[in-house]
């Protein structure tokens, strides 16, 4: 007994240090598994289950947003044309809805005028600038951008962060335009539409002079040519238009602009063989028809070099005549003068044109924010609530917008030349066909029409939408060919060459001593690869 007495206290203790050991790493277990980047531990009450470390894993990440949500930050917007007077007290009252909904963020709203758009992006992205979300397009800086690598990969945050955004996505199909090399680096709108050109006048000037075509009765080049020569005629002293007639050519002919440094491509040709535009026969007789329009006073004098919005001066009777789309043409353009009117022909109507991309108007993540979670989480809002959308889009009501109906209108003595925040330049991408109000410029069920002008069969989808061409192997020769372009091409285009034989002739061998053939070889090399992944 005596030996057996003397075994117990070292047999317990042995026990004690065991259970305290054990007890000690459940402890451990816990702490780790449960615990935020604060430092804060919770308790895994319903499952007690600490070994789940999927359950755990997700409280860990719902524990880090929840930290994140608690702490105020100023997402900082850049987007395109001139800031509106009321701009900064609207996204205040936007600021204080969206913290109601336990989105804890302030705003930063900038605007660069639409003439220095593309370069000043380009310029802020290289310099390592830490903006937050921006607005762009293919139109803009949008490729150049991408295939840079200045926008953040969304892949993995936009589902995670905007699901309901990102299911919008799923259904439209429209993020495979937005992808580059797998990653998804823009958010596009989600709108059908297309673009194919219309000469567009003041019909209120032309009845005035005694110029009265019947619409649509202008359908070709020779026919506009004609038009706009009775047209300054009757305006011998006034400034005509900015508009060259490059595009109308390459719309009679039925060339694509890829976008991509002047390149492009025909659609009959279902091979996508990319040519340079300058080699073109049509490039030729656009240039000639600039310069007779440049010498007879149609285009103006500065237009090289103005970079005044052009849709403000067309509101504003800066100008006469324009070429412009099916949605300007059907809908209110805002000018600054009740009086004036504008009529319009489709030209070439019986040509095939492609339908606007998907990219036209999108918002991208600049790579270097730090606040990309609360971007998308604004955005999926943004998706869902109707009444932030009214906020983001028309404002305060009262103050920028008032309630007709359903119909948001300007309040009185305001239009769209003074509106101090509807008709904001950029919105487009945040339009949501589910919550779009009419308002003065486009009417009940304007979008659906457009979607119905895309849908018919001369209006086509381009074969390479979507894709984008890596310049890794050509940097060089494309920053040469871009140089070029703004030496030799621009002058062609407005009119302003002396001798338009020689100046397209020197551009053309100019361009060749550049690496065009480089340039053409690697572009195919990629056109065909992205051809033959959709197959």
């Amino acid at each position: 007994m005596k030996k057996m007495r003397s075994k117990l206290p070292l047999l317990l203790s042995i026990v004690l240090m065991l259970s305290l050991v054990l007890s000690a790493c459940s402890s451990g277990n816990d702490n780790n598994k449960n615990s935020d980047s604060s430092g804060t531990t919770t308790n895994d009450s319903t499952t007690g289950n600490s070994t789940n470390a999927a359950t755990d894993d997700s409280t860990n990440a719902a524990a880090d947003d929840s930290a994140k949500e608690q702490e105020e930050v100023t997402l900082k917007f850049y987007f395109g044309g001139d800031k509106k007077a009321a701009t900064d007290e609207v996204w205040s009252a936007v600021s204080d809805y969206v913290k109601s909904k336990g989105l804890n963020v302030k705003f930063d709203i900038n605007f660069i005028p639409f003439g220095d758009f593309k370069d000043k992006m380009l310029v802020m992205a290289a310099s390592g600038d830490k903006w937050d979300m921006n607005f762009d397009g293919d139109w803009l800086s949008y490729k150049q951008m991408a295939a840079k690598g200045s926008y953040m990969a969304l892949n993995d945050l936009l589902p995670k962060f905007a699901p309901n955004l990102f299911a919008k996505y799923q259904e439209q199909g429209t993020l495979t335009a937005a992808t580059v090399n797998g990653q998804i680096v823009g958010l596009p709108w989600t709108m059908s539409m297309n673009q194919r050109k219309y000469a567009v006048w003041r019909v209120d000037l032309t009845d005035k002079a005694g110029i009265t075509p019947a619409p649509d009765s202008i359908k070709t080049i020779e026919d506009l040519d004609a038009f706009l020569h009775k047209l300054k005629e009757a305006f011998p002293k006034d400034k005509l238009s900015r508009s060259t007639p490059l595009g109308i050519y390459m719309e009679r002919d039925e060339w694509v602009d890829l976008g991509f440094h002047g390149m492009g491509f025909y659609l009959n040709d279902p091979a996508v063989k990319i040519q340079p535009v300058e080699q073109q026969p049509f490039y030729k007789e656009a240039a000639l028809m600039a310069k007779k329009w440049y010498d007879d006073g149609i285009i103006n004098r500065d237009a090289m070099i103005d970079k005044e919005d052009g849709a403000a001066q067309w509101r504003n009777g800066k100008m006469f005549y324009t070429d412009s789309s099916h949605e300007w043409v059907n809908a209110n353009p805002g000018f600054a003068d009740p009086s004036y009117k504008l009529s319009s022909s489709l030209l070439y109507p019986d040509k095939k044109y492609v339908n606007r991309t998907a990219l036209a108007n999108v918002v991208a993540i600049n790579r270097n924010s730090e606040h990309a979670d609360r971007v998308l989480q604004f955005l999926d809002m943004l998706e869902t609530d109707k009444t932030l959308y009214d906020l983001v889009q028309y404002g305060i009501e009262g103050k920028t917008y008032v309630l007709d109906g359903e119909a948001a209108n300007y309040p009185e003595g305001m239009q769209t030349t003074t509106s101090n925040y509807m008709e904001w330049g950029g919105q487009w991408a945040l339009w949501k066909p589910q919550f779009m109000r009419p308002n003065p410029a486009y009417s009940k069920d304007f979008w659906v029409r457009e979607a119905e002008f895309a849908a018919l069969p001369v209006n086509v989808n381009s074969p390479v939408d979507g894709l984008f061409i890596s310049e890794d192997n050509i940097k060089n020769e494309v920053a040469k060919r871009d140089q070029a372009v703004e030496e030799f091409h621009k002058p062609i285009e407005f009119g302003n060459a002396k001798d338009v034989d020689k100046a397209v002739a020197d551009y053309i061998e100019k361009q060749k001593a550049n690496g065009l053939d480089k340039i053409i070889a690697e572009a195919q090399k990629q056109i065909d690869a992205y051809l033959a992944a959709k197959k």
